[in-house]
């Protein structure tokens, strides 16, 4: 598989408007590796390798165990390996990404407002939405994933 295009020298305005995004997500007081981890099980769900290889990376520099690491794709059989804001930013996660089949239902939105305030699930949501389309341009563009870069 080999890179269709640079879209960041392509379209470096488009690019940096995401940068700004991601930079507010930085800054909103949502915890760092929270914020990795649903970026990570976001990229689970897209099937996007760059963005796997990258929040892999990230939390394991972040300092997160490998264990905890390996089971994120199946947090819900984890038992209280994930904290109750894990849990809840992930099930939030899921059905933001998965909104075509889920619809976001009722029950979905309190779980996660009964652990997050107003203005976390907001931000949590807009991190959720800017990392699906950071996965839809690597995926589209056939980003390689540092990993195969290394070989």
């Amino acid at each position: 598989m080999s890179k269709r295009l640079d879209y960041n020298q392509i379209a470096p305005a488009g690019t940096k408007a995401l940068g700004g995004v991601y930079g507010y997500i930085m800054q909103s007081g949502l915890a760092p590796v929270l914020v990795d981890l649903v970026y990570l099980r976001v990229s689970q769900i897209n099937n996007c390798a760059y963005c796997l290889d990258m929040h892999t990376r990230d939390l394991l520099k972040k300092g997160m165990k490998v264990e905890k690491l390996a089971l994120v794709q199946a947090w819900r059989e984890a038992g209280n390996l994930f904290d109750a804001r894990e849990r809840a930013a992930l099930a939030w996660a899921e059905s933001v990404t998965l909104v075509a089949q889920t619809g976001v239902p009722d029950s979905a939105y309190e779980e996660a407002h009964a652990v997050f305030d107003e203005r976390e699930l907001v931000d949590l949501t807009i991190a959720i939405g800017l990392m699906n389309t950071y996965n839809r341009m690597a995926i589209s563009f056939r980003n390689t994933p540092q990993a195969v870069l290394e070989q």
